[in-house]
């Protein structure tokens, strides 16, 4: 029972290892709790549309899977090739820092595999508050697949998806590759030029599509690389595309350590998938927590843009006395603590925000 009206109680870890392994469906009577599935992954989701106080006119979801090594016999446990290990290959769904969704998977399927129905899920729940958004899907060419991009297009979302090379696109830049190779060797240094043009695989594709090639020499080699997308060329040439937009990818993999590094999401040591889902979503939740808390409490300090595992060192795991009387709880901090006025004005952003929600 909680100790004041306006707390919730909190569970201890008996009552959360009741709740890992509790069965699917209504509660026995030999586990009176449960959670909601299909109710949790909605939260992720309204959190992330909660979080602005007004509709921004473009946002873009990185996708992406992961590798989640397991060292047991637990359910749903193959190995993975490309990772050599025995894991799980959980899907993470991102718009900038938010997280929208952390979906565990076994490891033997594709890397798009679900994706289709985890992205509809998630812009059907943003386009019910955000009518007019406009969407831009962003992810490695592990997603590059025909069912997705086909429900893109459908759907009026834009995307853009690495490319893997192959044979054909090679032939394709190779006067490109030529030309860099020319520059490299006269001037001593990497060289890169970008060529735009209509692709279509074979046999894969019901149409063809937009596809940004860059054609690099480097270190003595030839690096080529390729982009398909539903974007214009009026909206993004080739160069910005790639460079600007595809390229800033790369940070939604910091993210994603920071769940796993910072936050254990890859704590998935259960027997089953069921409750390997539960841990992943509560170390998903501890992710948003602290998002909020960098969002709400740490704007003007220089926490702002520090990572989970930072917050937890220099804010969260420190020593303090604290002090609990019947009217106010009183923490005291060392007069040396570095982070002593951090800490006191979220704690005050976070009371008045709790104030005036708004």
């Amino acid at each position: 029972m909680a100790r004041r009206a306006d707390c919730a109680p909190l569970a201890g870890k008996s009552t959360l290892n009741r709740l890992e392994h509790a069965p699917s469906g209504a509660p026995s009577r030999y586990h009176r709790i449960g959670h909601d599935g299909e109710a949790i992954a909605r939260l992720f989701v309204d959190l992330f549309l909660d979080a602005h106080t007004r509709p921004p006119k473009q946002i873009i979801l990185d996708l992406d899977a992961t590798d989640d090594p397991i060292h047991g016999h637990q359910e749903g446990r193959f190995f993975h090739g490309y990772y050599d290990c025995y894991c799980y290959l959980p899907l993470y769904v991102f718009c900038g820092r938010h997280l929208l969704a952390a979906k565990l998977r076994r490891a033997n399927i594709d890397a798009s595999a679900g994706a289709v129905e985890e992205v509809s899920r998630i812009v059907c729940q943003i386009r019910a508050r955000w009518p007019r958004i406009k969407i831009v899907l962003r992810a490695d060419s592990g997603f590059a697949r025909e069912a997705l991009m086909l429900w893109c297009e459908q759907t009026r979302v834009d995307f853009v998806f690495g490319l893997a090379r192959n044979t054909r696109l090679e032939a394709r830049v190779a006067a490109a590759l030529q030309e860099t190779r020319t520059m490299a060797e006269a001037t001593g240094r990497p060289a890169r030029v970008f060529r735009d043009f209509l692709w279509s695989a074979k046999e894969t594709w019901s149409r063809r599509r937009r596809v940004i090639a860059k054609a690099e020499w480097s270190r003595g080699e030839a690096n080529p690389r390729f982009l398909v997308t539903s974007l214009k060329p009026d909206a993004f040439g080739a160069r910005a595309l790639y460079e600007d937009l595809y390229c800033a990818r790369g940070e939604m993999e910091n993210r994603i350590k920071e769940c796993q590094g910072d936050l254990f999401a890859d704590r998935t040591s259960a027997a089953t998938m069921r409750a390997n889902q539960l841990r992943l979503w509560f170390a998903s939740m501890a992710y948003v927590l602290l998002c909020a808390l960098r969002r709400i409490g740490l704007a003007p300090t220089g926490l702002e843009a520090a990572t989970c595992g930072t917050i937890r060192l220099k804010l969260l795991k420190i020593g303090a006395l604290v002090r609990i009387s019947a009217r106010r709880v009183k923490v005291a901090m060392a007069s040396a603590c570095p982070a002593a006025s951090e800490w006191r004005l979220a704690h005050a952003r976070l009371i008045a925000a709790r104030a005036s929600p708004a």
